[in-house]
């Protein structure tokens, strides 16, 4: 093969697969444009006072916890609030080395019950067991260190009601969001998960538990991330969620059905992203044998929660998803083109691995090969920039469809100066910022390779969204 020859094959390839890439996700904008404007035309009489249906199933909400002593007390008093008609609180202790358990006791009076556990997935050892004098609806589990994943396996073991819903201690949901989370369950009965939307509160105000104002962050990495996590779920999941091929449902709010959970068994302790491998073994699982397995992306019930605002803590992040990503896909390969896989084994599988997982090497490796090809007389200087210009205005419209999906269907910013903000961020991003997150997968990529070890870290928070009194 001459040089030649090889320049226009990888500038071709390189082209097609920028294609395919972004035709993909003007494909899965379409879908989510469609399903967004059904959706608000059935939301239209939402502003009237709701009532429930008496239909609603209970549910348990689980509430992993490791050194959480700054937020705990607040997170579990605006749980406690929700508006929903039968729900239970349980929060797992995961073997925090702050004072967690203490502040929990001296909040909520809590008493030592001798509990009798009911193991059906195996998890570390189980320290005590406590209940809320005054909140009969809660309960603690304090248990030895095992991680996130565990901690949600004991919360399982502990619940009592048949859906059960994981949510981040630091996260905070809207009164509503439970009503609004579980309605698929209540109108097919094929439904095994649904999860929400969640949402940045980076430059947003909390009183007492609950969201009092909304705003966007001063912050500039915390204004990219805003514009990032409304691309991924308004037109992401939403359109994978149409055709029943969403793979992932977020670990900081997602409704489950407890006996498919328990049956698949349970979420996978030795992966990073854990809340991924969950939907995708249920997806392989419940296909091979040929059962019904829908899963849905409710984009109304809102789930806010804070994003780092510093570039190491920003790089651990995108390196564990992309380790998490890995780990998902590759351990449970049996779904791609299985024989029932439907949608999600046809579709978004091979979607996933072709652009999310072997994204990294192509996005970078592209831009690094077109440079060289320019420079070596591969190619010339004119179709480098034409290349560059496409690259980058492609990214500018598919935020911007995010950005406008958002203001079409929930108008949540309502001030001009925030749309502003937001669309300065979405031309922004794309010169350097979408880059360095292209490099941060890969090195993601290249840790999972090595098998180096994979841990959380430490998330720093600010909590300047937090007010008291």
């Amino acid at each position: 093969m001459t040089q030649q020859v090889f320049f226009e094959f990888m500038t071709w390839f390189i082209l097609t697969y920028f294609v395919l890439l972004n035709g993909g996700y003007l494909m899965l904008n379409f879908l989510s444009t469609v399903s967004l404007y059904r959706l608000s035309q059935e939301r239209i009489l939402d502003s009237l006072p709701q009532i429930y249906s008496g239909m609603e199933l209970p549910i348990s909400v689980l509430v992993p916890a490791y050194n959480e002593e700054a937020t705990i007390a607040a997170s579990i008093q605006s749980m406690l609030q929700l508006s929903y008609p039968e729900f239970e609180i349980i929060v797992i202790n995961d073997g925090s080395k702050d004072s967690t358990i203490e502040v929990l006791k001296t909040e909520f009076t809590l008493v030592k019950v001798p509990e009798a556990l009911r193991i059906r997935i195996a998890t570390k050892p189980i320290r005590a067991i406590y209940t809320s004098k005054r909140y009969p609806n809660l309960h603690v589990i304090d248990k030895e260190n095992g991680g996130k994943a565990d901690s949600l396996n004991a919360g399982i073991n502990l619940s009592r009601y048949p859906l059960f819903c994981g949510v981040d201690a630091d996260s905070i949901l809207q009164r509503d969001s439970l009503q609004r989370v579980v309605q698929p369950f209540l109108f097919d009965a094929e439904t095994v998960a649904t999860g929400g939307t969640v949402r940045l509160a980076n430059g947003c105000e909390v009183s007492g538990g609950f969201l009092t104002k909304i705003g966007v962050p001063g912050n500039l990495l915390a204004l990219f991330q805003v514009v990032e996590y409304l691309r991924a779920f308004l037109f992401g999941r939403q359109g994978w969620s149409v055709i029943n091929a969403m793979l992932i449902i977020s670990g900081a709010f997602g409704l489950f059905r407890k006996d498919i959970v328990i049956e698949v068994g349970g979420y996978r302790t030795k992966t990073i992203g854990e809340d991924m491998e969950l939907i995708v073994r249920m997806h392989r699982l419940l296909r091979r044998q040929g059962r019904p397995c829908k899963i849905k992306f409710v984009p109304d019930p809102v789930c806010w929660t804070e994003a780092p605002e510093d570039l190491q803590t920003l790089k651990n992040q995108r390196v564990r998803w992309q380790r998490g990503l890995s780990e998902s896909l590759t351990s449970n390969l049996g779904l791609l083109f299985s024989r029932n896989g439907g949608a999600a084994g046809w579709v978004a599988f091979p979607f996933m691995l072709a652009f999310e997982w072997f994204g990294p090497v192509v996005e970078l490796g592209g831009y690094f090969f077109m440079l060289f090809a320019a420079f070596f007389g591969g190619i010339s200087w004119t179709a480098f920039f034409v290349f560059l210009f496409l690259a980058i205005s492609m990214g500018i419209l598919l935020s911007l469809s995010g950005l406008l999906l958002e203001e079409m269907t929930f108008h949540l910013y309502p001030k001009p100066r925030h749309l502003a903000w937001l669309a300065f961020a979405v031309i922004a991003e794309n010169f350097g910022y979408r880059q360095l997150n292209t490099a941060w997968r890969l090195l993601g990529l290249y840790r999972w390779l090595t098998q180096g070890e994979g841990t959380w870290g430490a998330m720093k928070r600010k909590g300047s969204w937090q007010k008291t009194g």
